[in-house]
């Protein structure tokens, strides 16, 4: 079996299985193994978290030869043969991956922002709650001196870095995600109250969302995309079911 040429070890993955996985498996072992496994085009071999920890652009951390390629539409792209517990993929391309671990190293803070616009293209909107929550808890923590400084990362209107500075809003609406288009609204948005649809806010009542005081604060309507492009021009764009949205007026600020 080859090894990891970062760590030297065996390509696999040592986890813990939680009490249904025992059961199934007859209680016999706490640990199962799993193929952990990255083959670059170069030949070399690591492990996935070792190939995050050691990854500099399109170069082998190990060997430094040149890792990367273009596809026929003339991207760059840096194909691997992955290989997890989810099976095997050759000519995986995991060069968007490895830009994103790249740029959280450099700004780690940007983590939760990040996983929020995952959250907005899923629909998963006990995720986006549950990230927003801890988000105020956070800053009803800051001390005085803190307190009233602009947060540059406000997760409901951040701008993605790496993806066209869209917001979630935008990814929402390109993932046809109508529920976050709705929640995202009514957290960060001046749409008045009457304009959503009785049901949407009992359901942000059940959930607990509450909608945040918006003076002073920047409409998430009116954000652009690197193409110029605010949500309302994007779902013109996109037509089907964000046509009645447009002709409502409901994303336009």
């Amino acid at each position: 079996m080859s090894q990891c040429t970062a760590c030297g070890k065996p390509l696999t993955l040592d986890i813990e299985l939680d009490e249904e996985d025992e059961d199934n498996q007859g209680g016999t072992s706490s640990e199962t193994v799993i193929p952990d496994s990255v083959q670059l085009q170069c030949g070399c071999y690591f492990h996935w978290q070792c190939l995050l920890d050691a990854y500099e652009m399109t170069q082998c951390p190990t060997c430094a030869s040149n890792i990367s390629s273009h596809s026929s539409l003339g991207e760059e792209q840096v194909l691997c043969n992955l290989e997890n517990e989810g099976g095997v993929q050759e000519a995986y391309d995991i060069l968007p991956i490895l830009k994103e671990e790249s740029y959280l190293k450099a700004f780690p803070e940007e983590r939760k922002c990040r996983a929020f616009l995952e959250f907005c293209a899923e629909g998963d909107v006990g995720a986006i709650l549950d990230l927003i929550s801890s988000e105020e808890e956070e800053d009803a923590g800051m001390s005085a001196d803190e307190e009233g400084v602009a947060n540059p990362n406000d997760v409901l209107r951040y701008q993605d870095p790496l993806g066209s500075l869209s917001t979630g809003l935008h990814v929402a609406i390109s993932n046809g995600r109508e529920d976050i288009v709705w929640l995202l609204l009514f957290l960060a948005s001046s749409l008045e109250l009457q304009c959503f649809p009785p049901d949407v806010i009992q359901a942000a009542e059940t959930l607990g969302a509450s909608r945040e005081q918006q003076t002073g604060k920047v409409d998430i309507r009116v954000l652009e995309d690197s193409e110029h492009r605010t949500a309302e021009i994007l779902a013109q764009q996109l037509g089907g079911v964000w046509e009645s949205w447009v002709h409502s007026g409901r994303l336009r600020a």
